[in-house]
């Protein structure tokens, strides 16, 4: 699935996205990340959903988004309520999806000025 976007002045963009890769302003990342509009945490810990810890929440809460897309790779998965406590204790949404659909709508909300974060689940 490819994406296009002229304006890269707002911060990442992700420009594709296949099973194994995400495309990021021109570069490949083939591990789970971290992606905001102006930074990008590599090498996130889970590799999977099942590998998902709260620990990896209180992360994300420390970033203070607005909001979270939680990309779950192809299969689009719910994380246990407990997981998403750090998050839920400081008023953080939390939207879960399939990788590909988080990108899709990380690009939308990122694109409109808002403080998203995309958790990316990046599987093959």
């Amino acid at each position: 699935m490819k994406f296009t976007q002229d304006d890269q002045s707002q911060g990442y963009v992700i420009h594709a996205y296949d099973n194994g890769r995400v495309n990021i302003n021109g570069k490949d990342y083939h591990d789970s990340l971290i992606l905001l509009p102006r930074q990008i945490i590599e090498h996130w810990r889970p590799d999977s959903f099942d590998t998902l810890a709260r620990e990896d929440f209180s992360e994300i809460a420390t970033l203070q988004p607005e909001l979270l897309l939680l990309g779950t790779g192809a299969t689009h998965l719910f994380p246990h309520p407990s997981l998403l406590q750090p998050l839920a204790a400081l008023g953080i949404g939390v939207e879960s999806m399939t990788t590909a659909a988080a990108c899709r709508t990380y690009n939308i909300l990122m694109s409109e000025g808002r403080r998203v974060a995309a958790a990316l689940l990046i599987t093959n």
